[in-house]
C-alpha cells in the first residue's frame, strides 16, 4: 500500500471514530456512506480485528479500535514528517515565497508556522502580507503572490485549492454575561439573548446549528455590536456584551483559559463546516518552494488542527 493510500485510509478511520457516523465521515471525503463502510470493512480485514461496533443509531469504536486509533495518528504524523524530510534532503531549496493571508489567522497560526518553516529551510525566504480585504482573499493578487490563504467557501473555480484545515464554529460568551443573563440550553433560546454579529457579508455558517439532523438558523434578537472583523467580535464577547458565533482557530485559547465558555457543546465539538482553510494558487503548476511550504502547512494543521486537538483533550465542556 502506498503512503498516500495508507494516509487516506487511516484518516478516514479517524474521521469515522470522531464523528461516530459513516455519513458524517463521508461528508469530509468525496465518498458515499456505503463506500466509507466498505473501506472500513477492508481496513478491519487487513488489521484482523473489529474496530467498530455498528448499530442503527451509531458507530462506536471497540477496545481494539480505540487502541488502533492512537497508532493511526502516530503513523499519519510519521508519514508526513518522513515525506517532508525526504523532500528537504533531496535538494536545498532557495528563493522567495510570497503569501497573502487573513490577518487574524495569520497572526495567530500562520506566522508561527512560517517561522518554524524558515528555520528548517535556511535557503528560503517568505514575504507574508496579512490583509483583511475580502476581495484579495479571493485570489485577486495571484500572479503577484504565489499563494493566498482563504478561510471559508471557495467561489472561484479557476483557482486550485489545497485544503489545510477544517473549521469548527462555536457559540460562546463570557462567564460574566452568562451569570447575568443565564445560559441558553439550546440554540432556539438565542433570540432571548444579546449578540455580536457581522456587519454586512457574514460567513455562510454563522448562527447555523445542527438541530435534529438539520441546519437551522438561530441568532440573538439584539446585536450589541456589529463589525466586519472577527477579532472585533471576539473582544466584544470577552467584554461581556453577548453571545458570539466564532471559529475555534480564533477562540480556542480563550475557551481553554475559561475567559469564554462554549455553548451547546455537551457532546463535544460541533461538526466541521463543509468549508475550511485553503491555500489558493493559479491553475498552472506551482513551484517547488510553494509545494514544500504547502506540505509543511498541511502537516502542521491537519488531520486535526492543533487548536481543536487542544480543545478535545483539555477543555471541560460546561
Amino acid at each position: 500500500m502506498s503512503p498516500d493510500i495508507l494516509t487516506e485510509q487511516l484518516s478516514l478511520f479517524l474521521d469515522v471514530l470522531e464523528t461516530g457516523s459513516f455519513s458524517a465521515a463521508a461528508r469530509r471525503h468525496p465518498l458515499t456512506p456505503s463506500a466509507v463502510a466498505r473501506r472500513i470493512d477492508s481496513l478491519e480485514s487487513a488489521v484482523g480485528s473489529r474496530l467498530f461496533s455498528r448499530s442503527t443509531h451509531a458507530v462506536r469504536p471497540t477496545p481494539a479500535g480505540k487502541a488502533f486509533a492512537e497508532r493511526a495518528r502516530r503513523i499519519i504524523e510519521e508519514l508526513r514528517l518522513a515525506r517532508a524530510e525526504a523532500v528537504s534532503l533531496s535538494n536545498a531549496p532557495e528563493g522567495l515565497i510570497r503569501i497573502d493571508a487573513p490577518a487574524a489567522f495569520g497572526r495567530r497560526h500562520l506566522a508561527p508556522a512560517i517561522a518554524d518553516f524558515l528555520v528548517a529551510y535556511p535557503g528560503l525566504d517568505v514575504q507574508l502580507r496579512l490583509i483583511d480585504s475580502f476581495v484579495d482573499l479571493h485570489g485577486s493578487h495571484l500572479g503577484e503572490v504565489d499563494l493566498v490563504l482563504r478561510a471559508g467557501p471557495l467561489a472561484d473555480t479557476r483557482l486550485v485549492a489545497t485544503p489545510l484545515a477544517y473549521m469548527v464554529r462555536i457559540a460562546c460568551a463570557s462567564p460574566a454575561y452568562l451569570a447575568s443573563r443565564g445560559v441558553p440550553a439550546c440554540p432556539s433560546e438565542l433570540p432571548d439573548h444579546d449578540g455580536l454579529d457581522w456587519d454586512g457579508l457574514a460567513p455562510p455558517f454563522a448562527w447555523r446549528f445542527n438541530v435534529d439532523g438539520q441546519a437551522r438558523l438561530y441568532r440573538p434578537a439584539r446585536m450589541r455590536m456589529a463589525a466586519n472583523n472577527a477579532e472585533t467580535l471576539l473582544f466584544g464577547a470577552l467584554a461581556g456584551l453577548g453571545v458570539a458565533h466564532l471559529p475555534t482557530w480564533l477562540i480556542s485559547d480563550y475557551l481553554l483559559r475559561g475567559e469564554l465558555l462554549p455553548l451547546f457543546c455537551q457532546n463535544g465539538l460541533p461538526e466541521p463546516e463543509t468549508s475550511g482553510i485553503y491555500a489558493l494558487r493559479l491553475e498552472h503548476e506551482t513551484n517547488s518552494r510553494s509545494r514544500l511550504l504547502l506540505e509543511f502547512l498541511k502537516s502542521r494543521f491537519s488531520p486535526v488542527p492543533p487548536w481543536d486537538l487542544a480543545l478535545r483533550s483539555e477543555l471541560r465542556w460546561q
